[in-house]
């Protein structure tokens, strides 16, 4: 096939955007739709889109090109039940109509087949966690580790497997949402990647220097978030207040280890989780997320951050100056991490604290989209 020189100017190109599903509006549905701000003639297409009305205002109103999965049945509430489907699914949307495609793929949207005069950036979130690094806990979480279920289970998490790495080489630039994803899509894919942080909305938090004597952790209650752990860790040290704000299957759990100074709020409204973020003394973080939000979150109010540092904490917390870091997942290291913090507590401040959150702006991640794909199509070109 001879090659096709593509548009320079964005707004002149004809432009497809993918993405898995789109049935709630969180870290990956934010990147697709500042990626729609950047592009808003662009279309776009999914696996699946069942997003609800009074949020779909955040991808402009636009309705998505789906896939046969669309219309299967109970695909609205168990359509990953059909994940063995999606890597068929994904090859069926037909983008051959134009000249730049972009993936937001944490799983199966970097597999769209392409063809030679296009150029395809992937803006990876993470190779498909539950078949690569998560696999073997993936399938003990899922009591898919033994009988016939666990055996055809491992046996699709194979061909996807497969699949994925494969697909990898349809895919002309890589996006890694942080150093620590880039790290695995050169052990999964062997392909390098150009890091561009995830968008966080820092203008919405206002910084704040006058702290109150509690800590705060908030997330979805669920078990790789590990909150039971970090509210046994403060029900051993009773002269310390820790408000939870979060809902999740881990509830009762997390409520079963709590003494009297640890608050369980439930689900809050953004406005509540803002408040206290302002106000808390620190946050809390006990995950090993790819990026993580909430961490920087926090620090765009001028609050330090306790995290776990593995993932992406390493590289939105800077040990000693924006918060704590601290080794492993246990109730020691994070007592021992709390202690540290309240020693260091002084020399911290609140606006070196907010200035390095700004870093993570959706400013700064339009600007930085928008030079990569440029950069790229003149390397096309």
């Amino acid at each position: 096939m001879e090659k096709t020189l593509i548009k320079v100017d964005a707004a002149q190109l004809k432009i497809a955007i993918i993405h898995e599903w789109f049935v709630d509006y969180s870290g990956s549905e934010r990147v697709v739709e500042q990626l729609l701000h950047l592009f808003p003639e662009a279309d776009l297409y999914a696996v699946i889109d069942f997003m609800p009305d009074q949020l779909r205002k955040h991808m402009l109103h636009k309705k998505s090109r789906t896939t046969f999965i669309q219309k299967l049945p109970f695909a609205k509430k168990y359509y990953r039940n059909y994940l063995a489907l999606m890597p068929l699914a994904i090859e069926q949307l037909d983008v051959s109509g134009y000249d730049l495609v972009i993936s937001s793929s944490h799983a199966m949207a970097k597999g769209v087949l392409t063809h030679a005069n296009q150029v395809h950036i992937c803006y990876c979130h993470s190779p498909i966690r539950y078949a690569w690094d998560l696999y073997h806990q993936y399938l003990r979480e899922s009591g898919l580790n033994k009988g016939l279920k666990g055996f055809v289970a491992k046996m699709m998490l194979h061909y996807i497997r497969m699949w994925d790495f494969t697909t990898a080489n349809r895919v002309d630039h890589f996006i890694a949402n942080s150093g620590y994803i880039g790290r695995r899509i050169r052990k999964v894919y062997n392909r390098e990647s150009k890091v561009i942080y995830p968008p966080v909305a820092v203008e919405d938090f206002t910084l704040t220097t006058s702290k109150e004597d509690f800590y705060l952790a908030a997330s979805r209650l669920v078990p790789y978030k590990k909150m039971d752990m970090i509210v046994e860790a403060f029900a051993q040290m009773p002269d310390k207040k820790l408000i939870v704000i979060g809902d999740g299957p881990d509830f009762q759990k997390v409520k079963a280890k709590a003494t009297t100074n640890v608050n369980l709020m439930g689900y809050q409204a953004f406005e509540v989780l803002r408040d206290h973020l302002q106000r808390a003394r620190a946050f809390v973080f006990a995950a090993e997320e790819d990026f993580g939000i909430l961490p920087v979150e926090a620090q765009a109010c001028g609050t330090p951050v306790i995290a776990l540092g593995k993932g992406g904490a390493c590289e939105t917390v800077h040990d000693g100056q924006t918060g704590v870091l601290y080794p492993e997942q246990t109730v020691v290291s994070l007592q021992q991490a709390i202690l540290r913090f309240e020693a260091l507590e002084p020399q911290l401040d609140p606006h070196l604290i907010r200035s390095h959150a700004e870093r993570f702006s959706i400013a700064n991640f339009r600007t930085n989209i928008q030079s990569y794909v440029k950069d790229a199509i003149a390397q096309y070109n």
